[in-house]
């Protein structure tokens, strides 16, 4: 199924209605497909790159790479913001706090629900960041070429990865209890366990560019390959699937309420990949 749209969408997330979001950094807008329906929502600043987005307990959340802010916007279209600089990746922590990662100026940020700031510092460009199963958030650190962890009081660990220029991107929360990740310079998929274990999955084509992962409902790990148009699939085994996807540039991924895959793609469609291809 190919749900056309005008515009370039990048991430995706379904919220607790199953209603699917997204973002299109080209437009500076915010899209919601419902129904049989796309709306979309303008920001505040058309030039702020809105890129990653999440659900949260009651409304969504997304980062303005550009914009210097990190958005909320509620099921009814309303926007409203903080300032940050450059976020990229976020998600909602074991603390119940927001985190997200801020690109260029080395840091991790952590908001309370009232709003309270704190940052920490970290080399490499932190990009995506998930919670992970042991109660610290997991971060990659894509021109540090490792994975960082990362208490809810801050203290880091950094993670090397064997590869040399793999740069780590998208990371998620496997069904194994370890993190998995795409190392988007290697062509190769990582997991990586709490105490610091690293295993790399080479793609079939090693210049597919895989881009964001996450978790499916089948037990098994789904991820976008920019370069390739397709999407993956790999087991906790290891085992690799791939499934061409129409149009190009696949970005951001998610699990629909209707059990399908999701994904985002930059030449104008979300497009549904049922589980098993």
């Amino acid at each position: 199924m190919t749900v056309e749209v005008v515009g370039s969408p990048y991430g995706i997330a379904a919220d607790g209605d199953g209603t699917l979001w997204f973002t299109m950094p080209a437009q500076g807008t915010i899209g919601r497909y419902a129904a049989g329906r796309v709306d979309t929502f303008a920001l505040e600043s058309a030039d702020g790159q809105p890129t990653v987005i999440i659900s949260g307990p009651d409304a969504l959340w997304f980062t303005e790479f550009r914009g210097n802010r990190i958005g909320r916007i509620g099921g009814d279209g309303t926007v409203a913001s903080f300032e940050a600089v450059a976020p990229y990746g976020i998600c909602i922590g074991p603390d119940g706090a927001l985190w997200f990662t801020e690109v260029q100026d080395g840091r991790i940020g952590r908001r309370t629900a009232d709003g309270e700031i704190t940052k920490f510092d970290v080399d490499g460009m932190p990009s995506m960041i998930v919670a992970g199963p042991d109660g610290a958030l997991w971060c990659t650190l894509n021109q540090g070429n490792a994975i960082a962890r990362v208490t809810t009081e801050g203290g880091i660990t950094v993670h090397a990865l064997p590869t040399e220029a793999a740069n780590p991107v998208g990371i998620t929360r496997g069904p194994d209890g370890a993190l998995w990740f795409v190392e988007i310079g290697a062509g190769q998929i990582g997991r990586i366990t709490t105490d610091g274990k690293v295993d790399e999955f080479p793609l079939p084509d090693r210049n597919a560019r895989p881009h964001a992962i996450i978790a499916g409902p089948d037990g098994a790990l789904w991820f976008t390959e920019w370069a390739a148009n397709k999407l993956g699939r790999i087991t906790t085994t290891g085992e690799i699937t791939e499934y061409p996807l129409p149009g190009a540039e696949p970005h951001g991924l998610t699990v629909g309420a209707d059990g399908g895959i999701w994904v985002a793609m930059e030449s104008g469609a979300l497009v549904r990949v049922p589980i098993g291809g």
